[in-house]
């Protein structure tokens, strides 16, 4: 009778997270390698039911600085619910493949605190299936630091090139709208 009592729990759980994986959107399906360590960043798990801005960076590119806008966005942002993710890539040839030196880049150089991938292809037929999503329901970027926004059930509603700066009104009023989005 004891087992009975504990199996009980274990299969609600179990059932929970199987429900909880079939809700996932699929944009966020699947898991990428965190910046940082050898975790994985589960999109699911990490994203589901939250806004989200997603963007494609690199270490070398002229529009770097903007990890710092990206940063206040975030902190301006977070408390409401607000989540960001940075992809780098090296599809415009602007990215170092030392993930060490693209963590020095996003931590060190601009204090970085939002969630980091290790550099994946964003674009064209081998993009990651993050990006192959953001493309079918936007545009691929164009370039680096091209930002999606993305609102509580998992769709894209407004993207934004690189020329967009974080502080933009548009990419922010973009951001509350996914912010009041209902899950």
């Amino acid at each position: 009778m004891r087992a009975h009592w504990l199996m009980v729990p274990v299969l609600g759980l179990l059932a929970a997270t199987s429900s909880w994986a079939g809700d996932c959107p699929a944009l966020l399906q699947g898991s990428l390698p965190e910046l940082r360590g050898k975790g994985q960043v589960d999109l699911c798990q990490r994203f589901a039911g939250k806004p989200l801005v997603v963007v494609n960076t690199a270490s070398y590119c002229g529009f770097a600085p903007q990890f710092e806008g990206l940063e206040a966005t975030y902190k301006a942002y977070h408390e409401q619910g607000l989540e960001m993710l940075g992809v780098p890539s090296n599809d415009f040839k602007q990215e170092d493949p030392d993930s060490e030196k693209i963590a020095n880049v996003c931590y060190a150089n601009y204090g970085v605190t939002f969630t980091m991938t290790k550099a994946q292809a964003v674009r064209g037929k081998d993009a990651i299936p993050l990006f192959s999503e953001l493309a079918n329901q936007s545009s691929a970027p164009k370039w680096n630091f091209y930002k999606y926004v993305v609102d509580r059930k998992g769709k894209v509603i407004g993207n934004f090139s690189s020329l967009t700066k974080p502080d933009d009104p548009a990419f922010r009023a973009a951001i509350e709208k996914a912010i009041a989005s209902q899950p």
